[in-house]
Parts: C-alpha cells; structure tokens; sequence
C-alpha cells in the first residue's frame, strides 16, 4: 500500500486519471479543461496557439500556454514531492523543459514543414512543404534533447530531477487510453478486431523474440545467463521495464540492467527516427499492419507509441494526399495496444524466470521458490490506469450513445495534456542519452547483439506477423 504513493509508476497512474475524471465533467456540460492549448498550423504566430475548447475562444492562445503550463507544472510537483525529490530543482527543471518541448512542438507545426495536403498549401499561400505533419514537433524534441544530452552536459545535470521520461510517457498512455475508448465505441467492429489480433503480440515477444535473443547471446556471442536473460527482456520485451524487472528476478548485478536498459533507450531513438518512415514508404496501403509493427518492434513505451503516432501521421498525410481522409488514432491503436499486451506480461514473465532461476539455476539447499506475490512486485502499474480510462470510455460510448459528442470533446480536451506529456518524453529521452559516457562503459558488444538480433529477425519476425493479422484493417474514413 506504501507503494501506491511512492513510484513513478503509480504517480503515472494517479495523474493520468486526474486529468481523465476532470475532462469527464464535460459530460455534464461542465468544461473544466477546455481552456488547455491547442496547437495548429502556421505561417503567422498568431495563428499557432488557441483554446483546444470553443467555450473558452476568447482567451488568447498565449494565456492558455500559459495555464497549461501551470496546471502541468502543479500536478506534476505533487507528484514529485510524494515521490521524494528535491521540489525547487525539479520545478526549476521542469519549467526549462516544458518551454523547449513546447518550442520544438511549436516549430514542427509551422506551415513549411507540416503542412501535406494540396489544400494545406494553398490555405497557406506556400508552394513548398516538408510535408512531414506537425508530429515532426517529436523528432524536433528528441533532436534538441540529443544535443542538450550530449554536447551541453552541465546544462542537462541541472535538469536532471525532472528528466523523466518514463513518468512522462506512462502518464500520457494513461491518458491516452481515453481517447482510443471513445474511438472504439464508434466502430466496435474494428476495435475488438484490434484488441483480439493484439494478442498475438505476447506470443511473438515472449515465446520467439525472447528465446532467440536469448539463444544468439549464449552461443553466439558466450555471455553468461546472467547477461543473456536481461539482454533477452529488455532487446526482445519492452527495454527499460523488462530489463529492470528480469534483472530483479533473476537476482543480475545491478550493472546489468542498467547497461542493458541505456542500450535500448539508444537504439529506440534510432528505430523512432527510421522506422515510421520505412513503414509510411512501403506500409501505406496496409495502415494497421504498420502500426503494429511499431508496437512489435520498438522496445520501449515511449519510443513504440510515439512510433505509432508518427506512423498514423505520415500514413494518414499520404492517404489524404490520395483523397482519403482516416480517422486519426487508429494506426496509433494497433502500436499502443500491442505494446500494452507486452507489457501486461511483464510482471508475469519477470515471476516465471524468479522461479526458473530459484528453483533451477541458481537454487540452494533451504531456500524457496518467490511468492506469487512477486507478479504485482513486477506489473507496470500504469497498464491499469490505461485500461482504466480506456474502457470507461468505451462503456459510456456504447452504453449512451447520446452523450458520444460530449465524450469526444472530453477525450480531445483531455488529448492536449497528453501531447504535452508525449512532447516532454521526447526530449526527455535526448537528455539521457549520453552516448560518450555509455561507450566508454563498454556497450559496444551488447549493441552488436542488438543489431544482429534486430535486423535479422526481430524486425521482419514482427513485420510478418503484423501482416498476418492485421492485413486488410483500414482505420474508418472520416
């Protein structure tokens, strides 16, 4: 119970629902959040910021920037308190970081770089675009964060205590789970099929990802268990959460882990850049496929849903290029849903190794197998507060279908806190990536069984069986 209130991951949890019961009172006709930034296209400035709700269209876009930041910043501050951290750093650090990730977000919307329609052009008076959709706002933040990271590092010690990428992007999941309800509710059909074919998900990380990692690392490249098990979790799984969770199972050295965890970090944001393009090249036709794919083959949270919001980006701007406008969320769906079944075995998975290792690998006279116990020790908790606001959604929208344009407003309002919370992962992830620092600690070999186990069959492994159940899925035309 002591837990509740003293880790990230519940904080996540207590967060994300905060925002997500305030947005509910707009059922009531009571908007609590519609004063939240929204951030559009732009050539002119003036043009860039507004209230992502129409009943507060006379406050100035800056004012709303200005009381999203302060809302952030407060909710944000209780949880660093419970969670023990030194209050004045982080929100000094905090506020730094939520006005870079909000420039960069801002950038990646102007008009020249976003804008992908002929329409799009022609509103703005441009006859040239990048055309890359205001998502690019991510890659901007995780570029930004990179040379921070790495060429700035006394600037990124002192924002420190709130780099907290992690925390960021399980609050935004959670948050984000209320949007996908409302959109399932409105096509039934299409999200159970998602939900359904996402667990094939748990048998490919688990039973073959796992097993050939796990394979490749003892005898091909002669590490012991130790490090094979938690290279195998964290390259195969979910990265950071898998490998401190198999780490702890297994009882690993806390190097391990550690190591493990910064390897996947580093080569999540390479597949965060390269992937989603790869997939809107060769995968436009096939949308869900694409955006499981994400899910299947990127590593971490953070990287895996933001590879599967950029995918729905550049899939859905080429689509609308060719005349056909998709809902948005959906290709995200497919990403975040497969991840979410990932993860939900993670806590089940870190409990059979405990036991393998306890009763058969590493087991002495007298001791005990651990206690079931140990699946809620290793459960990402913040999977419960995405399913939470996910299927409380779902069961408003399919229960009273009359309150279906309120619950849209409330999850869009909502919408705006999560973007923000995913704009802060992406930079976040740039300031811990220290690449000299993690060289010199002798990463090199773990990243050759990362490539290795990557582009032999991790990648195509997950493509084809991305096709094999989501082919022939099209998110609803708007």
């Amino acid at each position: 119970m002591k837990n509740l209130f003293k880790t990230e991951d519940w904080w996540s949890v207590w967060i994300g629902l905060f925002v997500f019961v305030i947005s509910l009172f707009t059922l009531f006709g009571v908007d609590l959040l519609g004063w939240g930034v929204k951030t559009s296209e732009w050539i002119n400035l003036s043009q860039a910021t507004s209230a992502v709700s129409k009943t507060y269209a006379s406050l100035p876009g800056i004012v709303c920037l200005i009381l999203t930041y302060v809302f952030m910043l407060l909710i944000t501050c209780v949880g660093a308190k419970a969670l023990g951290l030194n209050l004045g750093k982080f929100a000094g650090g905090f506020t730094i970081i939520f006005w870079i990730s909000y420039i960069c977000w801002l950038v990646g919307h102007w008009a020249p770089i976003s804008v992908n329609t002929p329409e799009g052009l022609k509103k703005f008076g441009i006859s040239f675009s990048l055309r890359l959709t205001g998502e690019s706002g991510f890659i901007i933040a995780l570029l930004v964060g990179l040379i921070i990271g790495n060429f700035f590092k006394g600037f990124a010690g002192y924002l420190k205590e709130a780099t907290k990428p992690e925390w960021y992007i399980k609050t935004a999941i959670v948050i984000l789970g209320a949007g996908l309800g409302v959109k399932a509710a409105s096509a039934t059909g299409l999200a159970t099929a998602v939900l359904f074919r996402g667990l094939c998900a748990i048998v490919e990380a688990y039973l073959i990802y796992w097993a050939l990692v796990y394979l490749v690392s003892r005898k091909f490249f002669k590490f012991s268990r130790e490090w094979a098990a938690v290279l195998a979790s964290g390259i195969s799984i979910c990265g950071v959460s898998a490998a401190i969770a198999t780490g702890g199972a297994i009882r690993a050295r806390a190097v391990v882990p550690v190591m493990v965890a910064s390897l996947v970090v580093i080569f999540a944001v390479v597949e965060l850049v390269i992937l989603p393009g790869f997939a809107s090249r060769f995968l436009s036709n096939q949308p869900m496929v694409a955006g499981a794919w994400m899910g299947l083959a990127v590593k971490t949270d953070g990287a895996a849903v933001a590879s599967g919001a950029i995918t729905d980006a550049l899939i859905r701007g080429k689509a609308a290029a060719a005349g056909i406008r998709w809902q948005e969320g959906w290709i995200l769906m497919a990403a975040t849903t497969t991840k979410i079944f990932i993860d939900m075995f993670i806590g089940i998975w870190a409990f059979i190794l405990a036991v393998v290792w306890t009763t058969v690998i590493e087991r002495k006279p007298g001791e005990k197998a651990v206690g079931a116990g140990e699946i809620w020790n290793r459960f990402p908790k913040f999977v419960i507060g995405y399913f939470l606001t996910f299927i409380l959604m779902l069961i408003i929208g399919l229960a009273a279908p009359g309150l279906m344009n309120q619950a849209k407003l409330a999850s869009g309002e909502a919408d705006t806190f999560r973007v923000m919370f995913f704009v802060l992962t992406f930079l976040s992830i740039g300031l811990v990536s220290d690449f000299g620092k993690l060289w010199e600690e002798g990463i090199a070999r773990l990243a050759i069984v990362y490539l290795v186990c990557l582009f032999v069959f991790i990648l195509w492994i997950g493509l084809a069986i991305s096709f094999i159940f989501f082919h022939g899925l099209t998110p609803p035309v708007m």
